[in-house]
């Protein structure tokens, strides 16, 4: 318990920080009069003042603000926020005094600072620990029908087929046959263990396009690691753990990630016997799949009711280090990645493609939290990134109370001309708190029910 605490004050407290840190530097360069930054809600259990600006840290640490002049009484923020300040207030630096563009910045400056946390932490783990890639060079399968012109030899790779070097150059994982075919030059020479005579690709014509088609055509076969393992569900209960590398199901080995989770999906509440390798050790584990009910957009084979196990399911991947630029690249690409991944959550849940029963609240932020931490330093930098490109979409969501729905009163304003009157934003802003509360006690509500169904079945 102690451990998960401090997780979560080791993930939270530095990311409320750099959002409302982000809000008040633009602030500042802007010539807008901050009154208040504050960490936590309320009251202050501790609190100084600098120049014309009140510090505090406050009682309920359930994330932070900075109180500018012109919004430090509009509606239930106002209450929230510890009340009025101390600080004189000067009218020509009020907030909506300044111009539309300038109020931008300001609104927007917090989740850009959490996307940019987000940019140095994975460019910084690229650089020294290296980025997680597919670490294998195998070929499950080829989708024949997906070659473009020009990469029609790829269909004489069968399953099983490695590929070992690609215009002479040996690779690795998974990301260095991505990146020839992506990025190389348009003749490559794949060389196939096993086979003396290489297999040539010529991608001249189609440009980005069907490269990426020939990636797309290529399936991998990778080995299936067991990633974050959620507590008191069936994996726990059967003694998996992250880091595990599972090798077969009841005696058959295993092809890839997709063939693992259909014979879960297919054996709800049936014993489920799985060879494992955890470091040098080769395990035999029963595990009894839980049963529940939903649809997903990204998995469409999925039948309607299925069973699941309670841990994230992924390829085998290597740490690969980045040097110099390469690392800021690899930087960016997870970071839109991560963005990517939790733009199409919210798709599926808005489409009831994604069960609500899925959203998590503080208490499972605070188990992944100290679970991350468990697994090392840069685990937890890791989940810090993730989370942070979770608070950054989240918070541009068009709910009056969140950046967002500040970003449509300002951009309302700049169609109409003039801002939207008053008592209409402090009701859309009374809506907003509420709709965040309920989002708040449905995502709670959900840890709760978690947290009782694995008391239960212990």
């Amino acid at each position: 318990m102690l451990l998960t605490l401090i997780a979560l004050a080791i993930v939270l407290g530095p990311l409320i920080f750099v959002h409302e840190m982000g809000h008040f530097l633009a602030a500042k360069a802007v010539g807008i009069q901050v009154l208040r930054f504050s960490l936590g809600f309320g009251r202050p259990v501790l609190k100084w003042r600098r120049g014309e600006t009140e510090y505090w840290i406050s009682w309920l640490p359930l994330g932070g603000y900075v109180k500018m002049a012109g919004l430090e009484d509009e509606g239930v923020a106002g209450s929230v926020e510890g009340g009025t300040a101390d600080v004189p207030i000067d009218p020509a630096r009020a907030f909506d005094r300044k111009p539309v563009w300038a109020r931008l910045i300001v609104i927007c400056a917090g989740v850009t600072m959490n996307a940019l946390l987000a940019f140095v932490v994975f460019t910084g783990l690229a650089a020294t620990v290296g980025t997680p890639e597919l670490d294998t060079t195998q070929v499950d399968s080829v989708a024949v029908s997906k070659l473009p012109p020009g990469a029609e030899a790829l269909a004489a790779l069968a399953p099983g087929d490695r590929i070992v070097r690609i215009n002479g150059d040996s690779v690795r994982t998974w990301d260095d046959i991505a990146r020839a075919l992506l990025s190389g030059p348009s003749e490559l020479q794949f060389q196939v263990a096993g086979r003396a005579q290489p297999v040539l690709v010529r991608l001249s014509q189609g440009g980005v396009g069907a490269r990426q088609a020939a990636l797309e055509a290529l399936v991998p076969r990778p080995g299936i690691a067991v990633g974050r393992v959620e507590p008191g569900r069936a994996a726990e209960r059967a003694g998996i753990r992250s880091g595990d590398e599972i090798l077969g199901v009841d005696g058959v080995r295993l092809r890839s990630v997709d063939q693992f989770l259909a014979r879960v999906w297919d054996s709800a509440k049936k014993p489920l016997r799985l060879g494992i390798r955890r470091g040098n050790d080769t395990l035999s584990v029963v595990v009894i799949p839980d049963e529940t009910t939903g649809t997903d957009a990204r998995y469409p084979k999925r039948p309607l009711a299925y069973g699941v196990i309670g841990a994230e399911i992924r390829p085998v991947v290597v740490r690969i280090r980045h040097p110099g630029p390469d690392a800021i690249v690899a930087g960016w690409s997870e970071t839109t990645r991560t963005a990517g991944l939790v733009l199409g959550v919210l798709k599926g849940l808005v489409l009831r493609q994604v069960s609500v029963r899925e959203i998590g609240g503080p208490i499972l932020v605070a188990q992944a939290s100290a679970q991350a931490a468990r697994l090392g330093v840069d685990w937890l930098l890791r989940f810090i990134a993730f989370f942070s490109i979770n608070l950054a979409v989240l918070n541009l969501l068009p709910i009056p109370i969140l950046d967002g729905g500040q970003v449509v009163f300002l951009l309302a304003e700049a169609i109409r001309r003039k801002p939207l009157p008053l008592q209409l934003r402090l009701r859309l802003t009374q809506i907003g708190f509420v709709v965040l509360v309920g989002i708040m006690i449905l995502a709670t509500s959900n840890d709760v029910v978690r947290w009782l169904e694995r008391v239960i079945k212990r």
